[in-house]
């Protein structure tokens, strides 16, 4: 499979698959396809549907397969951001917001990941459930406006706000941190808790998180 990214704000990951090759969506994102892309829906087992219920994704998959030839897919992004190209092996699976996964490969298995701290689940900003890719292959994520990576080296932390997480090696551990003062919580507009990821493994954070973009626009709004 090959791949080429383009059109940011609103981008589009463009592949390129050989005859009989597959790839895998969970939310419609196709936009463009030749016509040899065969599609099929399934939900994967009864055990991988309800856990990507969970995660925030459909229970279903659609998966298309190129038949008789090369194939030519296309799969866009439902926010303004970017899109960011991951490759996954045995040894290297990765955590992503809910709702992050976009396309990938039909190497790549979704399914979801449990916080191994409640309090990080309950007010770390992405649930207690958050999802788990791993397998063999290349994972497309959709990043809520721009990407920075950092890379932990073990034991080193990096304080997160809310949302801004996008994906992290499994490797990693999340935490959270409460708020210091009744002034910085009241007045400071961070909320109460802060994410702490803390290495070894990569971070990438999003720099305009969706849920921050609603309340943004819901700012401005009319009240009538």
């Amino acid at each position: 499979m090959r791949y080429n990214i383009t059109g940011e704000p609103m981008p589009v990951v463009i592949c390129d698959v050989e005859a009989n090759e597959s790839m895998i969506t969970e939310k419609g994102s196709m936009v463009w396809m030749s016509p040899n892309m065969e599609m099929q829906t399934s939900a994967g087992g009864l055990g991988k549907a309800f856990g990507r219920m969970f995660s925030g994704e459909s229970m279903f998959q659609n998966v298309y397969t190129a038949r008789g030839g090369p194939g030519m897919i296309a799969f866009a992004s439902s926010f303004p951001g970017s899109i960011r190209a991951v490759d996954i092996d045995p040894q290297h699976p990765i955590v992503v917001q809910k709702s992050g996964f976009l396309a990938s490969e039909s190497g790549v298995d979704l399914s979801i990941f449990f916080q191994k701290k409640a309090a990080a689940g309950f007010f770390g900003g992405e649930g207690f459930i958050l999802q788990k890719l791993s397998g063999h292959g290349t994972a497309f994520l959709e990043i809520d406006g721009s990407a920075v990576e950092y890379t932990l080296q073990p034991g080193q932390q990096i304080v997160v706000d809310t949302g801004n997480l996008a994906m992290l090696d499994a490797t990693c551990t999340v935490d959270v941190k409460s708020v210091k003062g009744i002034k910085n919580v009241l007045f400071g507009g961070e909320g109460l808790f802060n994410t702490v990821v803390t290495g070894p493994g990569r971070v990438v954070l999003q720099t305009m998180p969706i849920s921050n973009f609603a309340m943004s626009i819901a700012s401005i709004m009319p009240s009538n």
